[in-house]
């Protein structure tokens, strides 16, 4: 019987051993690939903040706050507020009118100054909530 115990507790001894070294080697991703993870998502953010500040400082945007009476200001100091899904959504709705603009259009179309009103108003909607 003792040396049942005794072998039973040197297995027990073992798996111990083992366990942490076994959990040791299930990680999916090491530490370079995760803060290279971590790096692309915080550049994304920025590039993202970029894109709607670049639409807020054009003079199409400007003119067509002014017109409809939303404060720019307050939505430029706005973006750096806003949480990753909104400023996601946003920044794509920004890209679109940044490439109307960048394609040569001289006047903002129907849509596109639709979509413009809609970011203002949706930055300003999301700070004031």
């Amino acid at each position: 019987m003792e040396r049942i115990r005794t072998s039973l507790i040197a297995v027990l001894f073992a798996l111990a051993g083992w366990l942490p070294v076994a959990a040791q080697q299930q990680h999916v991703a090491d530490q370079a690939t995760l803060d290279h993870a971590i790096a692309d998502h915080v550049r994304q953010r920025a590039d993202d903040r970029e894109a709607i500040r670049r639409v807020l400082e054009t003079e199409q945007v400007r003119k067509l706050a002014e017109g409809v009476g939303l404060d720019l200001k307050r939505a430029e100091s706005a973006v750096a507020t806003l949480d990753d899904a909104d400023v996601s959504a946003l920044a794509a709705q920004a890209r679109s009118v940044n490439d109307a603009l960048a394609g040569g259009q001289s006047n903002v179309t129907i849509s596109t100054t639709a979509i413009i009103i809609g970011l203002l108003v949706l930055i300003l909607l999301i700070v004031a909530i």
